[in-house]
């Protein structure tokens, strides 16, 4: 009999902890897998919990949700409790009649089910916390929860608990599902085959009526080949063979089960000609090389698409040290595409032509009327002329400008220019 090896304390604990001790509610959100359930077990290993994982439980919860609720002593736990919506209004019964707090924590694959439901009955009731996979930092035992933002106290204090990583390619493989972890000694093709078949049965099925799933997987193969893309519905609907209409529908259930994330873009009157369309990233490298059919870390890191997967794997570090803490970054995070320069050449007659050149900038935090722009090179010896584009920020006149950062393949902290430094990853 296999056991798990080792429990990866998550940086999420101090962030429960204290939401519990101040709500009657607490709802953990997170793609199936991510370590939730385990997450709770651990803080609360003697609190009453039951998982609505089976037909059976979600059964007995819908047929007689006030006996299924009233018979959990508090404070309580409800794994996957968006599967039986029914149960919402017995727990905003208990909790209203109970004055004190720490009464029920809930957790959810489908963060929409869940967040509608708590905005139905338990509004001013719970506290929501967003859950990742494992991040470097809790993969590494770094006792650091800070969200990143480059300024000189930020990274002082990042650097006094770095530890190096040696192959980031193993970790970008491997993905960051904490199981992976806990037993080394799992097949990673394995588990990710038996993940999309279970995401499918018991995520995808329960939102939308497919006659078959085959279009399904190549819609997810599509998906994941485009990771770190501007999202085009046109494009996908053509490689899957549906209409943009349905790929629409689909990537919304992606973003519902915290599969994908919707990088929105930055623009506003001083950037009139910013590109709109967000940018989409899977939340786990891992699935997407599996979805990709990059089934080794060698084939993956010399594969077509490695840049796109390193900027993927950098893009989820960079969220997660946001969620980690319990920040919301919903309207701090952007990416900049737009063709807001001009490049002069002499025309055939001899003129000066002005053609329109694009700006791109892969990741903006903004931060108390700072932007922070940041690129993602795979390459080990960055440049400032990688960096180019980062004055296009400067036209937004009703917020500065802060340090610059090139997150790359190089191993050390460089300085290009007082305000553009180049960073390992272990920075985040």
């Amino acid at each position: 009999m296999s056991v798990i090896n080792k429990y990866y304390h998550r940086a999420l604990e101090s962030v429960v902890k204290e939401s519990f001790k101040n709500n009657k509610v607490v709802s953990i959100l997170g793609a199936r897998q991510c370590g939730k359930s385990t997450l709770v077990e651990n803080l609360y290993p003697d609190i009453d919990s039951v998982s609505l994982k089976t037909e059976f439980m979600i059964a007995q919860a819908k047929t007689n949700p006030d006996s299924f609720v009233r018979g959990l002593s508090i404070p309580a736990f409800i794994d996957e409790a968006q599967r039986a919506p029914e149960i919402f209004g017995s727990i905003q019964e208990i909790a209203d009649r109970n004055p004190f707090y720490s009464q029920f924590i809930l957790s959810g694959s489908n963060k929409q089910k869940l967040d509608d439901k708590i905005k139905e009955s338990l509004a001013g009731r719970t506290s929501i916390i967003e859950m990742n996979g494992l991040s470097l930092r809790e993969i590494f035992e770094i006792d650091f929860n800070h969200h990143f933002v480059p300024t000189p106290e930020y990274l002082n204090d990042r650097k006094k608990c770095l530890k190096e990583c040696k192959d980031v390619w193993f970790y970008i493989h491997r993905g960051s599902y904490p199981e992976l972890y806990d037993n080394p000694n799992k097949n990673w093709e394995e588990f990710y085959s038996s993940y999309v078949q279970t995401y499918i049965e018991k995520d995808v099925l329960t939102e939308i009526k497919l006659k078959n799933t085959t279009a399904f997987v190549r819609f997810l193969t599509a998906c994941a080949s485009r990771t770190g893309d501007v999202l085009s519905y046109t494009s996908i609907a053509n490689d899957v063979g549906v209409s943009a209409v349905t790929v629409k529908e689909w990537i919304s259930i992606l973003v519902k089960t915290n599969i994908v994330y919707l990088l929105q873009p930055y623009y506003n009157s001083h950037l009139s000609r910013a590109i709109k369309s967000p940018k989409m990233y899977f939340r786990d490298t891992g699935l997407a090389a599996y979805l990709s059919g990059w089934l080794t870390r060698d084939q993956m890191e010399r594969g077509a698409r490695n840049g796109f997967f390193f900027e993927t794997f950098v893009v989820n570090e960079l969220i997660k040290s946001f969620s980690n803490e319990g920040k919301d970054y919903s309207k701090r995070l952007f990416f900049y595409n737009g063709k807001d320069k001009t490049k002069k050449k002499k025309g055939e007659n001899g003129n000066i032509v002005e053609t329109s050149i694009d700006s791109e900038i892969d990741f903006i935090i903004e931060e108390n009327g700072v932007l922070y722009p940041i690129e993602i090179k795979k390459k080990d010896m960055p440049t400032v002329d990688d960096a180019s584009a980062f004055d296009v920020l400067d036209k937004d006149i009703d917020k500065k400008r802060g340090m610059g950062v090139i997150f790359s393949s190089n191993p050390n902290k460089v300085y290009l220019r007082d305000d553009i430094v180049c960073l390992p990853v272990e920075y985040i």
